[in-house]
């Protein structure tokens, strides 16, 4: 096999894409997202581009939520990312209830995960929230017998860039840590 360098690229994709919650001024505000990593089993990173309105709301408050996105309501997540909330009110979007940690969750969302920000770091136009994982909401229909979510069932859409083309989660490719026994 031969690799051909195509210079310095962010190869990580597919990713999930979400919608990231917030207040802002008292009202919920929403946008697209798919930046985001696992830092710890407690923790995650956010990363959203400095000009977003939500950042504001954010920075404020310490709280967003990150609702998981799939295809039952994708395209109102997708309007989301096309629709900038420093011209347009975007917190009648979705209906939604308030978490028990003061972030927005969107009812629709099968996953809601609500954090509270533990820091952040800016780099190249970019925040990066650091989030500590306050509380993690599943819809019933996607948990398994143990209760926890199933993915057989639940299947995130992924967002892959640059083509910026959504994908869904598919078949079942191995058991980990299973697969050289």
């Amino acid at each position: 096999m031969t690799k051909k360098n195509i210079g310095a690229q962010l190869a990580l994709y597919p990713y999930p894409v979400f919608v990231v919650g917030a207040m802002v001024d008292g009202k919920p505000s929403w946008t697209l997202a798919a930046h985001a990593g696992i830092m710890a089993h407690s923790h995650l990173m956010v990363s959203l581009v400095q000009a977003h309105y939500i950042n504001k709301g954010i920075r404020e408050t310490k709280k967003l939520s990150i609702n998981v996105v799939d295809e039952s309501w994708l395209k109102q997540a997708d309007l989301m990312g096309t629709t900038s909330g420093n011209k347009t009110d975007k917190s009648s979007a979705f209906a939604w209830t308030m978490g028990d940690n003061g972030a927005p969750l969107i009812n629709d969302a099968k996953v809601s995960i609500e954090c509270e920000v533990d820091g952040c770091y800016e780099l190249e136009h970019f925040d990066q929230f650091f989030c500590k994982i306050l509380a993690t909401y599943a819809d019933d229909s996607i948990l398994n017998e143990r209760g926890k979510i199933n993915y057989h069932i639940f299947k995130p859409v992924l967002f892959e860039f640059p083509t910026y083309e959504y994908f869904v989660t598919g078949d079942k490719a191995g058991d980990c840590g299973k697969m050289n026994a």
